[in-house]
């Protein structure tokens, strides 16, 4: 295996890598089994793991990475089939609040293009982009054409951004923010979804947590992290958003790493006890951020 000999330098405060802490040691399960150190700089509130793959695209190759395809196999896979389906509408809703010049959307880590497409029959000017040549191709099959690189996108800008749980796979990630604000309208939103690694289910299963899932994980956020990456860019978090279903499926895949067994029952009864949690911390197993350009 090969890796970076140091961080990949992105946040532009270089104090950020001279206060990592160990924070955990977590296990890649579902590609390579290897094992990561998770850092934390205790001022952004923010984790970073290490070391960072060379080859990072190899760590997505695996059927069991299944944001990539649109497999019904197992019992995790019909559960994120399920849960994928009904938050789609969800988010359309989300979209639809917002009022906006032409209702041009650019979405971020597409997969599949399932998002773009109900957005589509919704009446969106859509563009999407997607760095997996597989999930491309399964997109392309519903007639959903993405783009391989944002770079792709110069001198266009957009009325709504989304990046449904991409950004913690970002390993350019201040200048990918910079990006992101370049492609947003005066007044143009941008949505942010991301794991909460404050969130009760984190906490309850600590390395086994199925949101470290490291190293394609590149970076586990928290509400104060959110803020200050993105004050780098003069852009303030509006509104932040639960997403109550991911507490349930991500505790169904914790409970299968830590106990090699599918676990339903204990996972929902995690989920559900993370959800009451958060309604009072608001420390849900993932944050929808709402951000609005300038």
């Amino acid at each position: 295996m090969e890796h970076s000999t140091q961080f990949i330098n992105l946040i532009t405060d270089k104090e950020f890598y001279k206060n990592l802490k160990p924070f955990l040691n977590c296990i890649d399960h579902t590609v390579s089994k290897e094992s990561y150190e998770v850092m934390i700089n205790e001022d952004y509130d923010m984790l970073v793991t290490s070391p960072v793959p060379n080859n990072l695209e190899k760590y997505y190759a695996s059927e069991e990475y299944i944001s990539h395809t649109d497999s019904k196999i197992t019992l995790f896979d019909k559960t994120y089939q399920f849960v994928k389906n009904y938050t789609l509408k969800k988010k359309l809703k989300l979209i639809n609040s917002f009022k906006t010049e032409n209702k041009s959307i650019l979405d971020v880590g597409a997969g599949t293009g399932d998002f773009l497409k109900i957005c589509e029959n919704g009446g969106w000017n859509i563009t999407g982009v997607e760095p997996s040549e597989k999930a491309r191709a399964v997109a392309k099959n519903k007639k959903i054409y993405l783009l391989e690189d944002i770079l792709k996108l110069e001198n266009e800008q957009f009325d709504v951004i989304t990046l449904w749980h991409v950004l913690e796979h970002i390993p350019n990630l201040t200048a990918y923010v910079q990006q992101l604000k370049s492609l947003l309208k005066p007044k143009g939103v941008l949505i942010i979804a991301v794991p909460n690694y404050k969130s009760f289910d984190a906490k309850h299963y600590k390395e086994f947590w199925a949101a470290y899932d490291v190293p394609r994980h590149l970076w586990h956020f928290s509400k104060t992290a959110m803020s200050k990456l993105f004050s780098l860019v003069e852009m303030k978090v509006e509104k932040i958003l639960p997403m109550k279903f991911d507490s349930f499926y991500v505790s169904l895949l914790s409970e299968k790493y830590k106990t090699k067994k599918a676990r339903p029952i204990h996972a929902f009864f995690t989920g559900l006890k993370s959800n009451i949690k958060a309604n009072r911390s608001g420390e849900y197993s993932s944050l929808i951020f709402i951000l609005k350009n300038s």
